[in-house]
């Protein structure tokens, strides 16, 4: 469904542009209508269609309230959510805080990661994605998921 990478500005409001290739898609799903929250390890901001976000939101709300790790996830993710919907342009207003916490500048990277969009400040994306690829991979366990995948 996203999947690429775009280097786009944010307008002085906050405003980010869509990519026309993916517009029709969002129109598709949820009708325009999206949520951002923050993503609870890095400094980006995640962007999902309305049909995505209500499903992980559903299974958010089903954790256990007493357990800590899923009380914190669920204050982050869900504590964060913000509407948003494409304008006539095409456009996201992306709040202010949210903002503030991915270090958003005028130059912003939109990744899609599949069901989602990941949206980074440039320079933190390009010193992130550099220490990614000359990370030490020395093989590790892997986990079920990750042996079942064969590229």
């Amino acid at each position: 469904m996203f999947r690429g990478v775009n280097t786009l500005n944010l307008d002085a409001k906050g405003r980010l542009a869509i990519p026309t290739r993916y517009r029709d898609v969002l129109a598709r799903q949820g009708d325009g209508h999206m949520v951002v929250t923050i993503n609870h390890s890095e400094r980006c901001l995640w962007l999902y269609p309305l049909t995505e976000w209500d499903d992980i939101e559903r299974k958010l709300v089903a954790l256990p309230s007493l357990d800590p790790s899923a009380q914190r996830l669920k204050r982050i993710l869900i504590g964060h959510a913000s509407d948003c919907d494409l304008d006539g342009s095409g456009r996201v207003l992306l709040p202010g805080p949210l903002r503030e916490f991915a270090e958003l500048s005028k130059r912003v990277v939109l990744i899609g990661q599949g069901n989602k969009f990941e949206i980074w400040d440039e320079d933190l994306w390009n010193t992130q994605r550099e220490s990614w690829l000359t990370q030490d991979t020395a093989p590790g366990p892997l986990t079920v998921e990750m042996e079942s995948l064969s590229l």
